[in-house]
């Protein structure tokens, strides 16, 4: 590839991970998404996946690091899953609560109380 070692690059692989985007060399920048910069020069870039289906993604890759369906997860896991949804960006997309509490068997306002929390 044409991209670089770069210590941007470990940052930002894992969010890149869990959205489902990918790392394209500097070569194929201008078919990317967004270019990664470094003191002026591009370093790499980065194709991201449709916006459709990006919940279900995020949800499943949830799913696979715990070990379970939100649904059949503890109370306790249910908090855990809905931290690392939130850090992943999740709750930024229209409608994320209501689905999430969909896919958990909880209400809306569970998984509100979850990510207030979180942010106190």
């Amino acid at each position: 590839m044409g991209y670089v070692n770069h210590p941007l690059l470990a940052a930002v692989k894992p969010i890149l991970d869990a959205v489902g985007a990918q790392l394209i060399s500097v070569d194929d920048a201008r078919i990317s998404d967004v270019a990664l910069e470094w003191d002026g020069e591009i370093i790499a870039a980065v194709r991201l996946p449709a916006i459709y289906g990006a919940l279900e993604r995020l949800i499943a890759q949830v799913e696979r690091e715990l070990g379970a369906g939100l649904q059949d997860l503890s109370r306790s896991d249910k908090q855990v899953a809905v931290r690392m949804l939130d850090q992943r960006g999740a709750f930024t997309l229209r409608r994320a609560v209501e689905d999430v509490a969909d896919a958990m068997g909880v209400s809306r306002i569970t998984v509100y109380n979850y990510l207030n929390a979180l942010h106190r």
